[in-house]
């Protein structure tokens, strides 16, 4: 009997979260877009497309009458695609990718969700019979793969989709064949294999499931009637209700389990991203990378003010908790939190934050310390200096030394030149203290070296850069110089790393570091001209190079170089 229950489905929602930047675009207008990407794309879909679900499906009894009904459901698909946004005036920078294609600062503003109601077989309802839920998971399986893509697009840059994640899918069914059932536990343990396959439908179906998963998969059975099934898991969910009930009351399954499901999937994507913003600025700090410690801290600072948003947004859901009389809701909201594991990943952020700046205050206090360290070195010398009237004296020997007093006494000579010597100890002391200063702060700035090699034609090697800034730019290779590198060391290992080339140094161009040549903050370049070791053979892009290229110096004239490149290769006399 078991195994002739069938669920037949109805429809389905999908979720998918985002950011978006709503000064750029219209968050309705890119939903506009996406349906009419993905009705294109799935209504056509090729061999090639469908390979991948065709493998999954070949484990199954029937599989090729699998394969047609998903290529059935592909051209008959239904979607509408709407924008809800839910965090405005939500200021997040992915720290993975900082910058536009064009070297802005790559800011969102707000956080929401896509929803798309999607059905298949719409003008055919007989057909929908044969849908089960291996066919069910392979289209979103296909539509991440079509909306990774569209977020890599130009025009698309201040729109960050969840891609990560598998969309959320929603089945909604209103029939069981071939009858109707009163979901108690006594008959939720009866069926619960048939349940297990639909409550999850990312999970697959695989015969040797023992009775321990099964039970797991139909635990929570958010519904209060025995005429339906709510059920809500941290990739999919699965609403059944009688025919009945679907009719009148399915805007308030909407309205109470739908909608509540991508908000909180929406604060754990922000959660999630802010979690990777801290790693990745924990890691800066402590890596090649540059970033200085004020701009650490500006960053900082900005994701706190996020989790601040996050957390006061949690609050007025908790006081939803205590309030809110209908009790059948209160059990959604509980479930979610804890499905999605919210007050887990709140913690672990706050500790996040509280290493981070347990760190930043380490490096702060480092730096002060070697500050008053210096100052204070130049302070006892010159305090013991001034205590002996030396400045006096150091300018009676200045006057002696051009003639101007009388050194008729030999003793007199002598006390001038010990204050000659000691004075311009002073003067040396005072250097010291300036140029430590200097050091200091020169520590926060980002020190890189590049390199301008030219192969036996005249041609310079370029590479194209993978990663922001100036993405997909040419420029010459090079990159950060490591704590305690020499320049020429890291110019010779960064062509190696960014070419495969190996070169020796001819002589050092000069030093680079005027404001703004770099959209990273302060970075100062040491640039060397090289020979080549061994000929172009192995040359190749890697690392942070995209390509490597040997490219002619009429073609290099007419080229937009990232930062300020080209005028290294004038100053290199290249032209």
């Amino acid at each position: 009997m078991e195994e002739n229950l069938r669920f037949v489905y109805l429809k389905e929602y999908w979720y998918i979260s985002a950011f978006i930047n709503t000064n750029e675009f219209i968050g309705e207008i890119k939903a506009e877009e996406i349906e009419a990407l993905l009705l294109e794309r799935l209504k056509n879909l090729n061999e090639n497309d469908l390979n991948k679900a065709f493998k999954f499906l070949e484990k199954y009894p029937h599989a090729e009458e699998k394969k047609q009904t998903l290529r059935e459901m592909a051209n008959t698909i239904s979607i509408e695609c709407d924008w809800e946004p839910f965090f405005q005036n939500f200021p997040y920078t992915d720290e993975n990718n900082p910058y536009t294609e064009d070297n802005r600062d790559l800011v969102y503003n707000t956080l929401g969700y896509f929803k798309l109601e999607v059905e298949y077989f719409k003008n055919e309802p007989y057909k929908k019979e044969k849908i089960s839920p291996d066919l069910i998971q392979q289209i979103p399986f296909i539509t991440i793969d079509i909306l990774k893509k569209f977020g890599k697009k130009r025009e698309n840059q201040f729109l960050l989709l969840d891609t990560e994640s598998p969309i959320y899918v929603f089945v909604i069914s209103n029939k069981i064949l071939p009858m109707e059932v009163q979901w108690n536990e006594e008959s939720i343990s009866k069926y619960k294999k048939i349940l297990g396959y639909w409550t999850q439908v990312y999970a697959g179906q695989w015969g040797d499931y023992t009775e321990n998963y099964f039970e797991t998969r139909v635990k929570k059975n958010l519904s209060n009637r025995l005429s339906e099934l709510h059920y809500i898991k941290r990739n999919s969910g699965f609403i059944y209700m009688v025919e009945r009930n679907y009719k009148t009351e399915f805007q308030y399954i909407k309205d109470y389990i739908l909608e509540p499901t991508p908000k909180m999937r929406a604060v754990l994507f922000a959660l999630m991203s802010i979690n990777n913003s801290l790693d990745v600025l924990f890691m800066k700090r402590y890596s090649d990378v540059f970033m200085s410690l004020d701009k650490i801290e500006e960053k900082t600072k900005n994701l706190r003010f996020l989790r601040g948003m996050i957390q006061t947004k949690m609050s007025l859901i908790y006081s939803e908790l205590d309030w809110n009389p209908r009790q059948h809701y209160t059990r959604v909201l509980t479930h979610l939190i804890n499905k999605f594991r919210l007050e887990v990943i709140i913690k672990r952020t706050n500790e996040k934050f509280k290493t981070l700046h347990d760190s930043m205050q380490e490096l702060y206090v480092k730096r002060s310390e070697q500050i008053q360290k210096m100052t204070k070195k130049a302070l006892f010398f010159l305090q013991i200096i001034l205590g002996a009237g030396f400045i006096i004296e150091f300018a009676n020997a200045i006057r002696i030394s051009f003639g101007v007093s009388d050194t008729s006494d030999p003793s007199r000579l002598l006390h001038s030149i010990i204050s000659l010597a000691l004075g311009v100890f002073l003067l040396i002391t005072i250097g010291y203290y300036i140029y430590s200063r200097i050091k200091s702060r020169a520590s926060e700035y980002g020190h890189t070296a590049d390199a301008v090699i030219q192969d036996e034609n005249q041609n310079v090697i370029l590479i194209k850069r993978k990663y922001a800034p100036f993405k997909g730019k040419y420029a010459l290779p090079g990159g950060f110089i490591k704590y305690n590198e020499d320049p020429k060391q890291a110019v010779i290992r960064e062509v190696r790393e960014e070419t495969n080339l190996v070169v020796e140094i001819i002589n050092k161009i000069g030093i680079y570091d005027q404001k703004d040549r770099d959209p990273r903050g302060k970075i100062v370049s040491t640039a060397f001209r090289c020979r080549l070791v061994r000929d172009l053979s192995r040359m190749a892009g890697g690392d942070d190079a995209a390509t490597a290229e040997a490219i002619p110096i009429d073609k290099i004239r007419t080229m937009d170089l990232a930062f300020d490149h080209k005028k290294i290769l004038k100053d290199a006399g290249i032209f």
